[in-house]
């Protein structure tokens, strides 16, 4: 993981700075009993959305937002279940899901990720309580509260240890970073990621999940369904197809952002994500 590619994601995310975690709010929203989504409120950036499972087993947390978020994260999951978490998962490697890891851990909680996301903290120089304690290679399941947790590893996809969560018992799905929710996503192809893994991770929800599904999106609106993703899915594909035959052509990545050939999807397009980003993005995986 590059410090300087999340330290853009964040300035691009928190337009002055990441606020004081005085000033952070979360939101969280019950989707089913017992099981919470935290995100941001007021539009403030707290990083990726979380999901809180209860219960008397123990506590489970997929991803944990911003270093700076850490303090209220903690005091929400206080007032929602009244103590600590017992098992973290990080859906992949950037700070924005993984940043509180280490004050997590610190209170108790094991913290569970694949192991390329070990591997990548470690050659970022994370402190050793931000290392996951648990990894696996395809996928763990974990079983409390009467719920069926199953992680499961799409290789490739926004980078190459990413992981979607899914409940299948109370139809819930956590996507991570495989879903940018009605906006263009971000895929680090410097960590591993790729276009066409991207896809098929999407694909990989789209056959896990049903009409009911409630999908828990990464970024964009929080709480999304399996037609939001094939939604999000189909923008993939026809935006690469408008890339595709002016990369073909022979022009440059700046001549192809010139002819602005995504015009018709600037309602995708966000503070990080632009359409020029997003086209030289597809030109990039089009061209390596």
């Amino acid at each position: 993981m590059k410090k300087g590619m999340v330290c853009g994601l964040f300035a691009a995310l928190a337009p002055a700075a990441v606020l004081a975690q005085s000033e952070l709010k979360l939101s969280s929203t019950e989707v089913v009993p017992g099981m919470y989504v935290l995100s941001s409120a007021d539009e403030q950036f707290v990083g990726g959305a979380m999901a809180l499972l209860t219960g008397d087993d123990g506590l489970i947390l997929v991803d944990g937002g911003i270093e700076q978020v850490t303090g209220v994260l903690l005091d929400a999951i206080e007032d929602l279940a009244g103590e600590p978490v017992d098992f973290v998962i990080n859906t992949h490697v950037h700070g924005d899901h993984t940043g509180s890891n280490a004050a997590l851990h610190e209170q108790g909680a094991t913290i569970v990720a694949h192991e390329n996301i070990r591997g990548r903290l470690m050659a970022d120089d994370a402190a050793v309580a931000a290392l996951p304690q648990i990894t696996y290679e395809e996928g763990v399941t974990l079983h409390l509260n009467g719920f069926t947790t199953d992680v499961v590893h799409v290789a490739s996809a926004h980078t190459d240890g990413d992981s979607i969560v899914v409940f299948p018992g109370v139809n819930v799905l956590h996507a991570g970073d495989v879903l940018f929710n009605r906006i263009f996503p971000f895929i680090d192809m410097e960590s591993g990621g790729s276009v066409d893994g991207y896809l098929a991770a999407m694909s990989t929800i789209v056959a896990l999940a049903d009409n009911e599904t409630t999908v828990i999106a990464g970024h964009g609106e929080p709480l999304a369904t399996r037609a939001d993703v094939q939604a999000a899915q189909n923008m993939i594909v026809e935006t690469r197809g408008l890339v595709k035959p002016l990369v073909e052509s022979g022009l440059s990545e700046d001549d192809v952002v010139a002819a602005n050939p995504l015009s018709d999807y600037e309602n995708w397009s966000w503070g990080f994500i632009t359409t020029e980003r997003w086209t030289r993005t597809l030109y990039q995986s089009l061209t390596q």
